[in-house]
């Protein structure tokens, strides 16, 4: 297990932009894939962004252009800087940890997850 800790979100009007951060515990952060995934309320989970150990990354759809998932290795830190937000992107945003190195887009690919972090675009 890698304990995850986000933080960042916050309530911002459509058109701001937040960056989340999640931070890793351990030694094995920069040797893991990592990724973001969101839950808006009455909807399952949903894919956001992932990036491989190497920072290939992926996107979905409905943020590509928009959301840009990076990693600091250094400070075991994982981030999603998000731009253009709209009232869509509202939901809660975990991050997501797998246990080998290149990156995958499914819930299951993941065995740790953070608390989540509320994020809320509205005007």
């Amino acid at each position: 297990q890698v304990p995850l800790v986000e933080s960042g979100g916050g309530l911002v009007q459509p058109g701001d932009s937040l960056r989340l951060s999640c931070v890793a515990s351990g030694r094995t952060f920069s040797n893991l894939a990592m990724g973001w995934f969101r839950q808006a309320p009455g909807k399952e989970r949903e894919f956001v962004a992932t990036i491989s150990w190497r920072s290939t990354t992926t996107y979905a759809d409905s943020v590509k252009g928009r959301f840009t998932i990076s990693r600091d290795n250094a400070k075991n830190t994982l981030y999603l800087q998000m731009n253009g937000l709209k009232p869509e992107d509202t939901a809660v945003y975990y991050c997501a940890a797998r246990a080998v190195r290149y990156y995958g887009t499914r819930d299951a690919d993941y065995v740790a997850w953070g608390q989540g972090t509320q994020v809320t675009v509205s005007s």
